[in-house]
């Protein structure tokens, strides 16, 4: 379980195909510094397994169905994604939980940058915004933000400096796809409706 606040982000140093899957290389002194094998770390919010540990680099397998479903099977040499390492017992809350499963992907399709700040639209397939509500949370990347504006099929959230400064969305152009995870409590909310109406 994680809480969608970025620690740090790392950079991709390797990229070795492993089977129908690939063993992906990141470079990040914070994580290599605290990781041990078996930990749970999310790369732009998908949950992965540390296999290896350098002196600065951190080692994961991801199969083909990650690859697939999430933005990882786009990552080149040089990439940079966003880490966090998961929550501990005790620890403050201050996203919201985030399981480390991607639901889906978006694609930025609109960006407007007003100064140091910035509102992002992105395109998602529509049955995915039944789990959303204006001002309630998404995960984009493995960053927890809160939801501005959702349509059929889009929405649009607004980004601070710090945010658009520590995390990859600040790179993000027109066009580029990123990983979604939709809210937790959402999802069981819209599960026990579809029950209640199949009754």
């Amino acid at each position: 379980m994680f809480t969608g606040l970025v620690e740090t982000q790392g950079k991709v140093v390797a990229l070795k195909p492993e089977g129908p899957g690939v063993r992906l290389s990141l470079e990040s002194p914070l994580i290599a510094g605290s990781a041990t094998l078996g930990d749970s770390i999310a790369v732009n919010g998908c949950c992965l397994t540390v296999v290896a540990i350098d002196e600065n680099t951190v080692d994961f397998e991801a199969g083909e169905e990650t690859l697939k479903r999430t933005n990882l099977g786009k990552l080149d040499i040089g990439s940079l994604v966003n880490l966090e390492r998961s929550l501990q017992l005790g620890d403050r809350l201050g996203g919201h939980l985030v399981t480390g499963h991607v639901d889906t992907t978006a694609i930025l399709q609109e960006r407007n940058d007003d100064g140091q700040w910035c509102t992002m639209w992105f395109e998602v397939p529509g049955e995915t915004t039944r789990q959303m509500a204006s001002k309630g949370s998404v995960t984009i990347d493995g960053i927890s933000l809160t939801l501005v504006d959702v349509t059929h099929d889009r929405f649009s959230v607004a980004l601070i400096p710090h945010t658009l400064d520590a995390t990859t969305l600040g790179g993000r152009k027109v066009g580029d796809m990123v990983n979604i995870e939709t809210d937790l409590l959402a999802k069981y909310v819209q599960r026990q409706l579809e029950t209640q109406t199949s009754n």
